[in-house]
């Protein structure tokens, strides 16, 4: 590769989780620290940054795809981006990247992303550099300090999984559970609020794992960090994501009804409604005990919207089997949720299982229950519509006077108000969509 000059411009690209989506903004202040601007919209970078998704089948593909249109469009603009290819498809496919796509100076693994400005110092002179090291959270004390945040911020707390379900790859890719140090988490806390966040959410592949030592050497789990973080002054909201059945203690449960800034809202996935299909994916609960976990919650918090994930199509998957997962569905009522066609994944113990199950069926079922998702999705909005409550402020609508936010229970608001981004601003809920709510203000907004 030819010695290039020193790129003026970057853009970073994250596909998948909302770990993505943090690793991404934390990646975007270390190119930021070091004097290289984001790329206007519209405008090609100087640096592209593919940050990369391993859970869904062809994920590889799509950046091979997304190589090549970059590649395409820098030679049309006169210029050929630097590209770096980041996240889970860098740690499982890296060296297979490199050796398919010249155009890729840089690959670099989710758990060595610190590394980035020197391995960009390197691609500078014309060197390809690959790191999928899997240090212990070595990265976050690299990171640099983040000045402002969006109002309703991230905070990776914990990273990796133990629980090896057999249709993941995240324990190989992310690694084995770790849970980032207590006081790290407060500081960081507190920065991100100076800095103008209003919410945050804890992130880990396995969040309700984390635990740690609290500032007076007391051991604690998620449900103690949230209640000291709660302690924080101008910290309106406090959310978390995503959990694992197995690991929701009483604690935690507790803290949905006694902390008020603890908002009503718990993804958990479940992934199927049939115990046997639930014990092929090496998932340690059953429908009935996932079941009883979600009425403990409901009773310590009434009005707890209820996320989950589900899986259809996972190796023999019968039609009837598929139905019970159906009915777990209509005995939730879910407010939100995200479905999936199971997707073999190389080097997962569920890709050479027996009994895959045609596209064509998968298809099929993943309507069906889709069609029972929307409607508890639509009907919980609904059942909102009339109900009073604070919306934060995140970001402009598409008409003059228009704002966008989030509720308590995380439905999109859209109001008319004279406010700001970052405001909370009480209303009251109308009209119901399947995807967001009418928000009517009734009283002026509270920074």
């Amino acid at each position: 590769m030819k010695q290039t000059t020193a790129p003026r411009t970057f853009r970073v690209k994250s596909f998948g989780c909302q770990m993505n989506v943090y690793d991404g903004e934390r990646m975007g202040e270390m190119l930021s620290a070091r004097g290289i601007v984001p790329a206007p919209e519209g405008e090609e970078a100087d640096l592209v940054v593919l940050n990369t998704c391993h859970i869904r089948e062809k994920a590889a593909e799509k950046v091979y795809s997304d190589i090549g249109r970059l590649t395409k469009a820098g030679r049309a603009a006169g210029k050929e981006p630097l590209i770096a290819v980041a996240g889970c498809v860098a740690q499982a496919e890296g060296e297979e990247i490199m050796a398919r796509s010249p155009a890729v100076s840089m690959v670099v693994g989710p758990q060595a992303y610190h590394r980035l400005p020197e391995m960009l110092d390197r691609a500078v002179q014309g060197e390809r550099a690959t790191d999928t090291d899997m240090p212990a959270i070595a990265k976050f004390a690299a990171l640099p300090e983040r000045r402002t945040s969006p109002p309703a911020a991230f905070l990776t707390v914990q990273e990796g999984c133990d629980k090896f379900c057999t249709y993941c790859v995240v324990p190989y890719t992310r690694g084995a559970e770790i849970s980032r140090p207590y006081s790290d988490l407060v500081t960081e806390a507190h920065k991100l609020v100076d800095g103008g966040a209003k919410e945050i959410t804890l992130l880990g592949q396995n969040v309700s794992a984390w635990s740690g030592e609290d500032a007076k050497g007391r051991a604690v789990g998620l449900a103690g960090l949230i209640r000291d973080l709660a302690e924080i002054d101008g910290l309106a909201r406090i959310r978390y994501t995503t959990s694992h059945p197995a690991d929701m203690d009483d604690d935690l449960i507790a803290a949905h009804g006694e902390i008020d800034k603890l908002m009503p809202f718990l993804h958990l996935p479940v992934q199927a409604g049939s115990d046997r299909v639930l014990k092929a994916m090496n998932r340690s609960h059953t429908a009935e005990s996932y079941l009883k976990l979600l009425d403990r919650f409901r009773a310590a918090r009434p009005d707890l919207a209820l996320s989950g994930d589900f899986i259809v199509g996972f190796p023999g998957e019968t039609e009837a089997e598929f139905e019970e997962t159906v009915a777990l569905v209509d005995a939730v009522g879910y407010a939100q949720a995200f479905s999936f066609k199971y997707s073999p994944r190389p080097g997962t113990p569920a890709a050479t299982m027996d009994g895959q199950v045609a596209k064509e069926v998968m298809d099929d079922r993943l309507q069906r229950l889709q069609s029972a998702l929307n409607r508890d999705q639509l009907a919980f909005n609904r059942a909102r519509s009339g109900q009073r409550c604070q919306v934060l402020v995140e970001r402009r609508g598409k008409r003059a006077g228009q704002w966008l936010g989030k509720s308590p229970w995380l439905q999109s608001v859209w109001f008319e108000a004279d406010c700001q981004i970052g405001d909370l601003v009480e209303v009251e809920l109308g009209e119901a969509g399947p995807n967001s709510l009418e928000g009517r203000v009734l009283a002026p907004a509270r920074a």
